[in-house]
This record gives structure tokens, sequence and C-alpha cells, in this order.
């Protein structure tokens, strides 16, 4: 293993600590927020940096447990940013994030950047301070752009900018981590990334905090009626997750299946419901069709939840939901299984490596909503098939373990030692 005292990880647009669900938050929060916890109980020291943003408090070092913290900086503008308007930013923050180090007296053994704009600013600091970079991209650009972009999308940069960067820190980084199979193949054949420099490492799941709960006493906590049976969504509100697929879906299923509406409902959360009308135009137009579907009386837009009340939902409900177009691995898919809940998603990205068709869930085409009416009406209408399904998911979850995967990165970690640090160069 190689001798890792202190961690730099890059998280420069969005906070782990910010509320799941919000416009930029999800599944990367997620996942620095529990690797470095998980990193620190090890007794490495991880510092994630992160740009101040008025849901934070800027400025402060916050504890993620006894050896790791988040370290807000500023970069000139502390109002949520989407990444292009992040980008101009990027020289402000990369000189703060070394003016902290070299006040406090820090030297980082190795730097872990997220996302792009992480990478971009990895780049400098990997010249100042002659550590490796490991960089983990969570979504490419080029995957993103060969799905439509919704009517009146517009973008500060032209569309190639992320995909650009993304490519010239291929060419750079000492250890490239793809979530999947599928996601080195896309590494190698669009970007032809180097092939010796990326490894296969999964995210990972609390399987402490996700674990199998009685559904009964998970929906009693909740609030929510016995007889009741519920479907769950958990994302941000955005075109590429798919909830219009699933509203039609559901539309199709009260057609077809009138006697399981009754007793049906749709939880979706993430976004913010009481934002008003113009804010999150995606939002609007899934409230609009949610009316013209006939469906207020079954599908419920609840906002963002903390992890605790996730945990509830995932056991409460017949299944997770996962309609996207585009997904890069699908850590809810990951929190849901460990909950023993099954998953329907599109058989897309990471979903379709870690969603397996008939064992812990099912496949469905993207944007069919015929076939996930099917599919639904599967789990609804087969008690016994849906129990053998949560409890594989479970199973299979288990190998996603945190304690595993960080045993997995400190092992592809172990070849970033003293030979790369002598080839860092301006």
């Amino acid at each position: 293993m190689p001798n890792i005292a202190r961690i730099a990880m890059l998280s420069v647009h969005t906070c782990p600590l910010a509320a799941l669900g919000g416009k930029k938050t999800g599944g990367m929060n997620v996942y620095v927020r529990e690797l470095s916890r998980e990193l620190a109980r090890r007794g490495i020291q991880v510092d994630v940096f992160t740009r101040s943003q008025t849901s934070c408090e800027a400025h402060q070092a916050q504890p993620l447990g006894e050896n790791a913290r988040v370290i807000h900086l500023p970069d000139g503008d502390e109002s949520p940013l989407d990444p292009d308007q992040v980008y101009p930013r990027l020289p402000e923050f990369t000189q703060n994030v070394l003016r902290f180090a070299a006040q406090h007296d820090l030297r980082y053994d190795l730097i872990y950047s997220h996302y792009w704009l992480s990478g971009v600013v990895a780049r400098t600091l990997r010249a100042a301070w002659r550590a490796p970079v490991a960089q983990m991209f969570h979504t490419l650009g080029v995957m993103k752009d060969r799905i439509a972009q919704p009517p009146g999308a517009s973008s500060l940069y032209p569309r190639d900018l992320r995909s650009l960067s993304e490519a010239e820190i291929m060419s750079w980084a000492d250890l490239l981590i793809a979530a999947t199979p599928a996601e080195r193949a896309q590494l190698l054949w669009l970007y032809r990334a180097p092939r010796s420099r990326i490894v296969v490492v999964p995210p990972g799941v609390d399987t402490a905090h996700f674990r199998p709960l009685p559904r009964e006493a998970a929906k009693a906590a909740l609030g929510i009626p016995p007889e009741r049976r519920l479907l769950l969504f958990v994302g941000r509100i955005e075109p590429l997750k798919g909830l219009d697929t699933l509203l039609r879906a559901l539309a199709l299923l009260k057609a077809q299946r009138p006697d399981l509406i009754p007793t049906l409902s749709l939880s979706i959360i993430g976004g913010d419901p009481s934002a008003a009308q113009g804010e999150n135009a995606e939002m609007d137009r899934l409230k609009a069709l949610r009316a013209q579907l006939g469906l207020e009386e079954v599908v419920l837009f609840l906002g963002a939840r903390d992890q605790r009340a996730l945990r509830e939902y995932y056991a409460a409900a017949e299944a997770l939901i996962m309609p996207s177009d585009y997904e890069s691995f699908g850590m809810v898919a990951l929190e849901a299984m460990a909950c023993g809940t099954p998953v329907i998603a599109s058989a897309v990205g990471g979903l379709a490596f870690l969603v397996r068709d008939g064992i812990n869930g099912y496949h469905v085409p993207v944007r069919d909503p015929q076939a996930l009416a099917e599919k639904i009406c599967a789990v609804l209408c087969a008690p016994e098939q849906r129990a053998r399904l949560g409890a594989n998911a479970a199973r299979d979850a288990a190998e996603y373990d945190w304690a595993r995967i960080a045993d997995r990165l400190l092992s592809a970690f172990s070849c970033l030692s003293l030979p790369i640090r002598q080839r860092i160069t301006c």
C-alpha cells in the first residue's frame, strides 16, 4: 500500500455537505463525503477543498470525521453557480488553495480530483506541490452531449469546452478512476485516454446505514399508511433523469391496471417543489404533465431529504425507479439495493452494470413508458419475485461496502510513488 499520510480531495463546484437532490448535488457529493470518512478512519488526513457558497459556512473548515474536514474557499462569487460559470473563477480558487496550504504548512501526498473543473485546478496544484493526481470524472461531457439538450438550453462557453478539458486532463493525470468497465471503454474510445493509467473502482455504499429494514416499520416511521404501495424516485430534477417517461408509464398503468392505482403512490425526492414557477423549468414541466395525465393523487414531489429519511424511503418502497437517459454509475440505485429494494432502471451507463436484469431488479429500454409500466406491474403483482429480487440486491450491494472500495482505491494509489513525483514539472 502507498505511504499516504494526507490527501487533498478536490470537489470544486459542489460541497459534499450540501443537501442532496439540489440542482448540482447528487452521487458525487456522497462519494466524496463517504470516501473521505472511510480514509480518515484509517488514519489518513483528508482535506476536501470546495468553493464557498451561500449554502455553506464560508471560509470555515467543517469536520467530516476525526481526520477529515471540508474547507470552503472563495473564488470571487459566493453564490451558487452552474459549472460553466465556475470555470473562469478557477484561477482564483486555485490560488486560494495554495495560499491555505502554505499558511498552514501542509504537504499532500496525493491529489484526488472529482469532475472536470477539479481536474483543471489539480494540474496547477500538481506542479506546485509535486504531488501525483488521481482523477475521477463521475460524468463525461461527450456522453452528455450525445443526449439532446432541452429547448432553450444554453452555455456561456462552447459545448466542447468541457470535453476538451476532460481530454487534456486525461493526457497528464497520473491515474484515472473509472466507475465501471463501460466508463473505462468510454475513456478509451471517446477520448483515447492512456490505457495503462485507467483503473476501474466503483463507488461504494455505507452498508451500516443503508441496510434492509422491515417495510411496514419503515412506512410507519414515515407516516405512510400500511396499505399504501410506494414507488420511489431519488435524484436531481432535470431532463436527463427521464421522469416524464415514469409519469407516462404510470398513466399507462392507470389505464391498463386501474385496480393498482388506489393504493399506489410515487414519491419523487429531489429538487424544490415549493420554488416559484420559472425557477426550475423541468419541475414546472413535470407538474404540468402530472396534471395533464390526471396523476395529482398518485405523484408527490417531496423535495430534498436527508440520509436518514432516504433510508426509510428506500426500505418502504416496492421499487426504486431510475428511467435515466444517462447515468455514469447510479449511487442511489446502490443505496436502494443495500436496503433490500429492487431497482427498475434504464439499461444505460453504470445502471446496465449495477442492475442485473431479473436478478436484483429489471432493465427497461430508454424512453419506453410501456416497458416501464410492465416492469412496475411485475414488481407489484408478484410479491415472492419482488422479495427474491430484493434479497439479491442486498447481497450484491454488500460487495460495495466503503471499506472494500477504499481498499481497492488504496491499492490503485500504490502506483503513485516517488518516481512520479520526480517527473512532475510545470
